[in-house]
C-alpha cells in the first residue's frame, strides 16, 4: 500500500482484491459514524449493519492500512494475560465476562468467515505455545494448568511431540490450543468489508476523520471533502491513531511495540512436510519473542520484534536469517522474499480498554498483540451496545477514562533499541 512493500509484504501480494470504495464527498446522515477501517471498525460495521441499523465507515487510506492488515495472523483465544489473572486485574464479574467471551473469540471468527465466504485460508488446526529451556517449560504447565481448569481443549506437549509438529529440536515442550488457528489477516478484513458493503454499511476510503463536534444529541463527523451527521460514533484507530483524529487520547495511552515478518519463498515439498506439517501457527516463550507460521503457497513466516527502519532493517534481517536456520537445519540457505513491520499498542495492564469518550462515543483499543479475535467480537459487542442489546453493565470490561501512558516515547525507543540489541547478539554463537 502506498508504494511501500514494507507495510504489508505477503499479505498484499496474496490477498484477494480490497472491494471498491471512494472518499466521502459531501453531506450523509447515518445511525453510526465507525472511524478506522481494520477488525473491529469492520466487524462493528457489519454487525450494525445486519441488525438493521444505517453506518458509514470513515478509513484514513485503505482497508486493513493499520495493524489490522499487518498482524502475523494468529487468530488466538484469550490474552496475554494469564486466565486466573483477569479477575484481579478487572474484577470477578468483568474478568469472568472477558475470559469467556475471548475464550470463544476464534470460533466466532470461523463462523463469520464460514458465513460471508471471506478467502482468507482459515487454517483451524491450533496454535503452539513453544517453551524455551526451564523456565518456557514453568510458564507453559501453569498456562495449561489454568486453561484446563476451565474446561478449554488445550494439550500439553513433550520436547519429542513439540519436535514433531515443529520441525524443531529448539523446545522443551509446547502448548497446543486447538481453539486457535491462523487466516490470511489482509485478506480477512477486506472480507469483512465485503460483507459489511452486502449488508448496507457504506465504507469511505482516503477519508481521515479530522474533527467532531456535539449538538442535541447529534454529532458530525468531519473530513478534508465531507461530513457525517450520526447519532453513535465508534472511534476504532487503535494503535494506528494519528494526531489530528478526534480523540487522539487513543495513541496517547498506547505504547507502540514494534513487530515484523519475513518470509522465504515456498518450501520444496519435502522440506515443507518436516515443517510445521498441520499448519499450526506457532511463538515461543522468549523474552523477545519469535513466531513461525506457513501461509497456503508453504512459505515460511517469521517476525519478531523490532521495526524495520533505519539500522534496524538490516540487524533484524540478519538475525531472522541466523534464528530460521538454527531452528531448522533442514532449510540449508535461508533468503527471504518479503518483508514487512507495523505497530502493537500496548496497554498499561496488557489488556485491552473500553472508553466512552463522550456521550455515544464508544470504543475498545489497545490489543496489545491479540487483535484478530477480539477486534471481530468487540465489533458484535459495540453493536449491541448501541442498539441498547447490552447494557453497559453487561460489557465484557468496564467503562474507563483513558490516560496518558507514563514516559511513553522512552519506553517506545526503549523497546526498538532494545529489539536491535538482542536480535544483534542473539544467535551468532
Amino acid at each position: 500500500m502506498q508504494n511501500d512493500p514494507r507495510s504489508h509484504g505477503l499479505w498484499e501480494l496474496t490477498a484477494p482484491p480490497a472491494p471498491e470504495t471512494t472518499s466521502l464527498s459531501g453531506h450523509i446522515k447515518v445511525d453510526v459514524a465507525v472511524v478506522g477501517g481494520g477488525f473491529t471498525g469492520l466487524s462493528t460495521a457489519l454487525h450494525l449493519a445486519e441488525m438493521g441499523a444505517s453506518v458509514a465507515v470513515l478509513e484514513a487510506v485503505a482497508i486493513g492500512f493499520g495493524a489490522s492488515g499487518r498482524n502475523f495472523g494468529l487468530v488466538n483465544a484469550g490474552m496475554w494475560v494469564r486466565p486466573e489473572d483477569l479477575p484481579q486485574l478487572l474484577g470477578a464479574d468483568h474478568g469472568e465476562r472477558l475470559l469467556n467471551l475471548l475464550g470463544d473469540g476464534p470460533a466466532a471468527v470461523w463462523k463469520l468467515i464460514e458465513k460471508h465466504a471471506i478467502d482468507c485460508d482459515p487454517v483451524k488446526n491450533g496454535t503452539l505455545h513453544c517453551a524455551v529451556g526451564k523456565k518456557g517449560m514453568a510458564e507453559i504447565k501453569e498456562r495449561a494448568r489454568q486453561w484446563t481448569a476451565r474446561g478449554a481443549p488445550v494439550r500439553l506437549l513433550d520436547a519429542a511431540e513439540t519436535a514433531s509438529r515443529t520441525g524443531s529440536a529448539a523446545y522443551t515442550s509446547s502448548l497446543l490450543d486447538l481453539r486457535a488457528g491462523t487466516i490470511q489477516p489482509l485478506a480477512y478484513v477486506r472480507g469483512l468489508a465485503r460483507a459489511a458493503l452486502r449488508a448496507g454499511a457504506k465504507i469511505y476510503t482516503g477519508s481521515a476523520a479530522t474533527g467532531a463536534e456535539g449538538s442535541q444529541g447529534k454529532w458530525i463527523v468531519r473530513t478534508a471533502s465531507g461530513s457525517v451527521e450520526a447519532g453513535w460514533i465508534v472511534m476504532a484507530t487503535d494503535a494506528y491513531t494519528i494526531a489530528d483524529t478526534p480523540w487522539p487520547e487513543i495513541r496517547r495511552e498506547q505504547i507502540h511495540l514494534p513487530y515484523f515478518n519475513l518470509t522465504t519463498k515456498p518450501l520444496s515439498d519435502n522440506v515443507r512436510q518436516s515443517i510445521l506439517p498441520g499448519r499450526e501457527g506457532a511463538w515461543d516463550t522468549r523474552q523477545v519473542l519469535s513466531s513461525f507460521r506457513l501461509d497456503r503457497d508453504g512459505r515460511l513466516i517469521f517476525g519478531s520484534v523490532g521495526a524495520l527502519r533505519g539500522h534496524g532493517t538490516a540487524i533484524h534481517r540478519a538475525w531472522a536469517k541466523r534464528a530460521v536456520q538454527k531452528l531448522f537445519p533442514q532449510l540449508g540457505d535461508v533468503e527471504f522474499e518479503t518483508e514487512w513491520y507495523g505497530l502493537i499498542g500496548m496497554t498499561d495492564n496488557h489488556l485491552p480498554k473500553f472508553h466512552r469518550f463522550a456521550p455515544n462515543v464508544v470504543g475498545f483499543s489497545g490489543y496489545n498483540g491479540r487483535g484478530i479475535a477480539p477486534g471481530t467480537v468487540f465489533g458484535r459487542v459495540l453493536a449491541g451496545h448501541i442498539l441498547g442489546r447490552i447494557t453497559e453493565g453487561e460489557l465484557p470490561l468496564p467503562v474507563t477514562a483513558p490516560r496518558d501512558a507514563a514516559f511513553r516515547t522512552v519506553k517506545e525507543a526503549y523497546y526498538e533499541l532494545g529489539a536491535q540489541a538482542a536480535h544483534f547478539v542473539d544467535s551468532r554463537s
